[in-house]
C-alpha cells in the first residue's frame, strides 16, 4: 500500500482525535524511518521519547523474539521469569524500590495518585495532591486532573476533586497550598510537553523534597518522558540529587513495547495490599523482556554518556544558530531532551524540516522539541542540525 491508500483507510475507520501528518511509515532502522513510498526520514522525534535506542535495534528485537517464542502472556495471577527479572532491575537501580508494572505513562500516573491517595487514608485521612502548571501526566481522568494545562480539559469538567494546581518552580505556591488533607506532591523534573522547561533555581526539587519531610508528604516524579537516559542520566532526578518517594516510568522503557512501571519506596507500596489495584496487561513477559534489553544496551554501549556529549553538540549549534538569529529566544534541556523557544510559532519550522526528511515536532506552541535518538552519532547530529539551521533561518 501507499502512503495515501493507509492514510485513507485510517481515515475511513478510526476515531480522528490524533491529527496525524499524512504519512505512513512501514520500516525503521536506527534513527531512520521508511514512509510506504519509499522515502527516507531522519527521525529526531522517537515516537515521542519511546524509540530511545533507536528503531528496531538489534537487541531489543532478539529479545522481543526470543519471549515471543516462548510465552507472551499468562496475566499477573501467575509469576514469568522476564517480569521478576525486570523488577528487581529496576528496583536496585532505585534502592530497594517497590514496582508495579502497567501498559502506558497514564498508568502508572494513576496508580501512583491512587498510591498517594490510599497511602494519606492510612496517614490521618489525606487525600489532596498538588500539582502543577504547565504539567502534562496523561489522558485519564485523574491524571488529566493533574495536568495543568486548561487546553486539555475541555469538554471533559469537571475535573476529579482534590487535586490543586500551583506553578511549577515555585516553593512558595506549593507551601501556600498545603493543607491538612495534603497526601502528595506531583510534578516533573523537567516539564516535557509543558515546552522543556527546566527549574530556574537549582535547587527547586531538593527544596521540595525538604519541604514534603517537613509536612509529611509523598514527593512523586513523573519521570515518564524524561527517565531511562533521556537527560544524559538514567533518571532525570539524578541530576538534582533529589530522590523522590515514587517515580514513575514509560515511553523508552520498552524499546517500542507499552511498558510502564511505578517505582516505589517499599514503606510507601506497603500500602497498595493485593485487590486494590491491578491492569491485565502489566508486567507482559515480552514487553518486559524487551525492557531487559533497553537496560543492557544503555549499560553496554555507554548510550548515557552518548547521549549527554551529543546533546551538548546539539545545543551549542542550536545556540550558535541564536546568537545570530532573533528568531531564538532560549535553548534550554538537559542531554537529548531540547526545548528551543521561538519568537513565533514553531509548527512552520517543524513543517520545513518535515520537507526535508527531518521529524520532530512543536509543543507549546512556540516551542521545538528535539527528543533524538540516545545513540545519535555525530554524522546524524550533523546531518539534522544542518536541515534544522536551514529551517530556522530561511
Amino acid at each position: 500500500m501507499t502512503n495515501t491508500e493507509i492514510v485513507e483507510l485510517t481515515h475511513q475507520h478510526l476515531v480522528n482525535i490524533y491529527g496525524c501528518l499524512p504519512l505512513a511509515f512501514v520500516e525503521g532502522r536506527g534513527p531512520y524511518l521508511i514512509d510506504a513510498d519509499g522515502n527516507r526520514y531522519l527521525d529526531f522525534f522517537c515516537g515521542l521519547a519511546v524509540t530511545s535506542l533507536g528503531h528496531c535495534h538489534p537487541a531489543v528485537v532478539a529479545a522481543i523474539k526470543s519471549q515471543a517464542e516462548k510465552l507472551i502472556h499468562v496475566s499477573n495471577v501467575f509469576h514469568t521469569e522476564p517480569t521478576a527479572r525486570l523488577a528487581e532491575r529496576l528496583s536496585k537501580l532505585c534502592g530497594g524500590a517497590r514496582v508495579f508494572f502497567a501498559n502506558s505513562g497514564a498508568e502508572v500516573n494513576e496508580a501512583a495518585i491512587k498510591l498517594a491517595r490510599h497511602w494519606g487514608a492510612d496517614h490521618g485521612g489525606r487525600f489532596e495532591i498538588i500539582a502543577m502548571h504547565n504539567s502534562f501526566h496523561g489522558r485519564t481522568m485523574a491524571t488529566l486532573s493533574a495536568t495543568g494545562q486548561e487546553k486539555y480539559h475541555q469538554g471533559f469538567q469537571p475535573m476529579l476533586p482534590g487535586i490543586s494546581l500551583v506553578n511549577y518552580d515555585d516553593l512558595e505556591a506549593v507551601e501556600a497550598a498545603v493543607n491538612p488533607k495534603t497526601a502528595a506532591v506531583l510534578v516533573e523534573p523537567i516539564q516535557g510537553e509543558g515546552g522543556v522547561v527546566v527549574p530556574k533555581t537549582a535547587d527547586y526539587l531538593a527544596r521540595l523534597r525538604k519541604l514534603c519531610d517537613h509536612h509529611n508528604l509523598l514527593l512523586m516524579f513523573d519521570e515518564v518522558q524524561v527517565g531511562i537516559g533521556r537527560t544524559g542520566k538514567l533518571f532525570a532526578w539524578e541530576h538534582f540529587g533529589v530522590r523522590p518517594d515514587v517515580m514513575t516510568l514509560a515511553k523508552a522503557l520498552g524499546g517500542g513495547l507499552p511498558i510502564g512501571a511505578m517505582v516505589a519506596r517499599p514503606e510507601v507500596a506497603a500500602t497498595l495490599t493485593p485487590g486494590t489495584h491491578g491492569t491485565t496487561f502489566g508486567g507482559n513477559p515480552v514487553a518486559c523482556a524487551a525492557a531487559l534489553a533497553v537496560l543492557d544496551t544503555i549499560e553496554k554501549e555507554r548510550v548515557l554518556e552518548n547521549a549527554t556529549a551529543i546533546g551538548n553538540y546539539l545545543m551549542e549549534e542550536l545556540r550558535s544558530i541564536a546568537r545570530t538569529s532573533a528568531r531564538i529566544v532560549e535553548v534550554r534541556g538537559y542531554g537529548m531532551i531540547i526545548g528551543v523557544v521561538l519568537e513565533g510559532e514553531a509548527r512552520p519550522v517543524v513543517d520545513a524540516c518535515l520537507k526535508e526528511r527531518l521529524i520532530l515536532n512543536a509543543t507549546a506552541g512556540n516551542v521545538l522539541r528535539l527528543l533524538p535518538p540516545l545513540n545519535l552519532t555525530v554524522e546524524q547530529a550533523q546531518e539534522g542540525m544542518a536541515i534544522i539551521r536551514r529551517a530556522l533561518t530561511a
